[in-house]
C-alpha cells in the first residue's frame, strides 16, 4: 500500500516535472503573441478619467477569463479528437499575424488620414459617457477573444502529442499567466502618470528627486505605450515566421543559412504583405461589384 502510494506521489511529480518545462516552452513560444497582447490592453486601456481606468481594465480582464473560459474547453476537443485543426488553425492565426505586423508597418509608412473629432466631457451625460466606455469595454474584450485564441492555440502547438493531461495543465497555466501577467502590467503601465503627479504633489521645492521621477513617469507613459507597439509588431512577425517555419515543410528546409530569427522575421513579413496585398485588392474589388449590381 505504502509503496504503491510512493510510486503515485513519484509519477505525479514526473507529470509536473514534464508539464513545468512544457510549460518554459511555451511561454517562449508565445512571448510573441503576449507582447502584442500587452501593447493592445495598454492602449485601449488608457485614455479614459483615471478614476475610471482600474475598473475598466478590470471589466475587460473579467472579460478575457471568460473568453479563455470559451476557447479552452474546444481546443482541448479539437486537439483530442481532431489534431490536425490546431495545426491549421495555427498556421491560419499565422497569416492573420503577418498580416497585422504587415498592416501596421505598411500603417507607419503610409498612414492613413483620419478625421479628429474632438469630444470634451461636457459634450456628454454621464449615462452617455458610461455608454461609450461600454463600447470601448466590448471592443477590447472582442479583440482579446482573437488575442486569446492565438495564445491558446500556439500553446497547445507546443503539446501537440503529449498526453492530454498535460496539454490542459500547460495551457491552462498559460492561459492564466497570459490573463494575470498581461492585465497587472497594463494596470501599472496605465497608472504610471497618476504616481508621477503623486509625486510632483509631494514636494513643494521646484528641484526635487521626486518631482524628477514624478517629470519622468508621466512623459513616459505615450513613449512606453508607443515602444510596446513597435515590440509587439515585431514579435507578431516573428511568432508569425516561426510557425510557418516549424508547420510547413517547405519554409522550414528555406535558405537554412539564415540564422533562425533572421529568417522567420523574413518569412513574416514577406507573406504579411502578401496577405495585406490580397486583403487591399479584395476590399477594392468588393465595392465595385456591389456598384456593378
Amino acid at each position: 500500500m505504502a509503496s504503491g502510494f510512493f510510486v503515485i506521489l513519484d509519477d505525479i511529480a514526473a507529470i509536473m516535472d514534464d508539464v513545468a518545462v512544457m510549460s518554459k516552452v511555451a511561454v517562449k513560444k508565445t512571448a510573441g503573441i503576449l507582447g502584442d497582447d500587452l501593447a493592445v490592453n495598454a492602449e485601449k486601456a488608457s485614455g479614459f478619467a483615471s478614476s475610471r481606468e482600474l475598473p475598466v481594465l478590470w471589466a475587460i480582464g473579467k472579460g478575457s477569463f471568460i473568453n479563455k473560459l470559451i476557447i479552452l474547453p474546444i481546443a482541448f476537443l479539437l486537439s483530442a479528437f481532431f489534431p490536425v485543426a490546431i495545426i491549421v488553425i495555427l498556421v491560419l492565426g499565422g497569416l492573420f499575424l503577418a498580416y497585422e505586423g504587415a498592416e501596421k508597418i505598411f500603417e507607419f509608412f503610409f498612414p492613413h488620414k483620419h478625421e479628429k473629432i474632438e469630444v470634451t466631457a461636457q459634450t456628454f451625460s454621464e449615462e452617455e459617457i458610461l455608454a461609450v466606455e461600454k463600447e470601448k469595454i466590448k471592443s477590447a474584450i472582442i479583440t482579446d477573444f482573437i488575442l486569446s485564441v492565438e495564445i491558446v492555440i500556439i500553446a497547445l502547438g507546443t503539446v501537440i502529442g503529449k498526453p492530454i493531461l498535460s496539454q490542459i495543465m500547460v495551457v491552462s497555466i498559460i492561459a492564466i499567466v497570459a490573463t494575470i501577467g498581461v492585465y497587472g502590467i497594463v494596470a501599472l503601465i496605465v497608472r504610471m502618470d497618476e504616481l508621477g503627479l503623486k509625486l510632483i504633489q509631494l514636494s513643494k521645492k521646484e528641484r526635487s528627486i521626486s518631482k524628477t521621477i514624478g517629470n519622468i513617469l508621466v512623459q513616459a507613459l505615450p513613449r512606453v505605450i508607443q515602444s510596446l507597439s513597435v515590440i509587439g509588431t515585431i514579435a507578431l512577425l516573428l511568432v508569425a515566421g516561426g510557425i510557418f517555419v516549424h508547420n510547413i515543410e517547405f519554409f522550414h528546409h528555406l535558405v537554412p543559412q539564415l540564422p533562425s530569427i533572421v529568417k522567420e522575421f523574413s518569412i513574416g513579413l514577406v507573406i504579411g504583405f502578401l496577405v495585406l496585398g490580397i486583403v487591399t485588392v479584395i476590399k477594392k474589388m468588393i465595392p465595385k461589384k456591389e456598384i456593378a449590381e
